[in-house]
This record gives structure tokens, sequence and C-alpha cells, in this order.
């Protein structure tokens, strides 16, 4: 555990974000998440892979001035994980913080990633973090920890892979509000890939024209419709100068089905529209 101001403050430094992320705000996300920051209120961010949910958190931490220590949730993660625990260094055993421990002792936004794929005696831990107690227990060490206001808890999942095996219970999900995210309109989809793609206008409209009609497919064997993350993915490799259609091929079709009369449908829609 840090023993000096100085290597606290070296902790904590690689969770700031100092450059302003690129985020267009599609509703009323924005005033909504300052609201529950302030009222110190946790939030679960709802919505498809790739839909934008991570540049967002990354975008509010930025703007308030906050660290993000963020979790990839796993199925493997357990409570050490996300708590600490003592390893042996040398001839002593030293504690050592995990992530959620450093967001709670630094007042930072602790941002569990897809959390429905942790374990459930893990995603229990968090629950005094979500009510007024705001305490983070840390039974190994026998401490409990007071949570500053700064202090935020938010998670994301994918309400489109919920199962019977892998969802929120009732008495985790009504501990935050939810804010609801969908992949952007179409004007503004396109000036993401603009921006985040590098490419010109016209090419960014035909993208996002393919986009809306492989998401068409969802349902039709499909599983899910492609991510604005891959519409960028597909920007980047035309503007790196590889061809519209194997762009599309590989970061597009490839990616989100194995299903060679999905890719041909999907390299259909492609050779329409470019």
């Amino acid at each position: 555990m840090p023993t000096d101001q100085a290597t606290v403050e070296q902790a904590i430094e690689k969770h700031i974000i100092s450059l302003e992320p690129y985020y267009l705000p599609v509703g009323k996300e924005i005033g909504l998440f300052e609201a529950a920051y302030r009222g110190k209120l946790p939030v679960m961010l709802k919505g498809p892979t790739g839909c934008g949910k991570t540049r967002f958190i990354e975008y509010m931490a930025w703007r308030l001035n906050r660290p993000l220590v963020t979790v990839a949730c796993h199925e493997d993660l357990s409570a050490t994980d996300l708590v600490g625990r003592f390893l042996l260094e040398g001839d002593e055993t030293v504690w050592h913080d995990g992530p959620l421990t450093t967001a709670v002792k630094h007042g930072a936004i602790c941002y569990l990633d897809e959390v429905v794929e942790a374990r459930k005696d893990t995603i229990v831990l968090i629950h005094p973090l979500t009510d007024d107690r705001r305490i983070l227990p840390v039974e190994k060490r026998g401490t409990i920890l007071q949570a500053p206001d700064e202090f935020m808890l938010v998670v994301s999942y994918n309400p489109g892979y919920q199962s019977v095996l892998k969802d929120l219970k009732q008495s985790t999900r009504q501990r935050f509000i939810g804010l609801e995210f969908d992949y952007p309109p179409a004007p503004l989809e396109a000036d993401i890939l603009i921006h985040e793609g590098n490419i010109d206008e016209q090419t960014a409209r035909d993208l996002v024209l393919i986009g809306e009609k492989v998401r068409n497919l969802k349902g039709h064997g499909l599983e899910e419709g492609v991510s604005t993350r891959l519409l960028v993915y597909a920007a980047q490799l035309i503007s790196s100068g590889i061809h519209p259609h194997l762009a599309c091929e590989v970061a597009i079709s490839s990616p989100i089905t194995d299903d060679s009369e999905l890719q041909r449908s999907i390299r259909e829609i492609v050779t329409t529209v470019i």
C-alpha cells in the first residue's frame, strides 16, 4: 500500500484523463449523469456493444475532472480482484489495493464494464457502495472504507445478451439509475466516422447506410447489429488506403458472423451502397 503522498499521487495519476475525449451527445445523458454525480447516485449504462458507453464515461470523467478506474468484468473476476490482496514481496507480506479500493480511496469514478459477466458473489460486494452507506468492507484487513463524496460507481451491460444464467438480479438492478444507449442517429454517426475515421462525408454516409441495413438483419440470423465501433474501424481502414469493399469485409461482416450466407448478404449490401 502506498506509504507517502508522492506514491499515492503516482498510483492514481494513470487514471486521470487529461485530454478531452471526443463524444457527441445523443440526448440528455450528460445532464442526467451530472445530476447523478451531484446526488451521489450509482449509474447503470445499458446498450448494445460498441454504441459509445465507454467513450461516454471517459468523457464524463474528463468533464467532471475525476480519475476513472475501469474494470473489464469477466466470469473469473473475484471479490479479491476488486478489493485487493496480500502478496509476498521478499520477506514481507504487502497489501495491494484492488481497483475498486483504489477508486474509493481517491474519490474516482469506478466503471465496471459488462458487469453481468462477473460472478454473482462478486457483484454482491458492490451493494454497500450503492446505498446511503457508501462503504466498502475490506474483510481481509478488517477495515471499512467510507467513500468520499467524489466517488461514483458506474456499471454497464448489454441487455441483448441477457439469459437466465447471465442477468443482473433485481436486488442489484434497483440500486442504480439507468441510462439507455443505442447506436447514434445517422447524422451523428456520420460525424463520428468523419472525426474518428478521417474520411470524407460521402464515405461516412455510405458506411452509416451499410450499418443501418446490416442492423436490420438482427433477428434474421444475426445476433447483434454492426456497432459504431466497427464502422469506425472500417472508416480507418478506408482512410489508410484499403478498398472500401475489403475494409467492410474485415471490419464488418467477418467480426459479426461466421455464417457464410449472412456474410454474403452483408457483401451484397456493401456492393449495393458503395
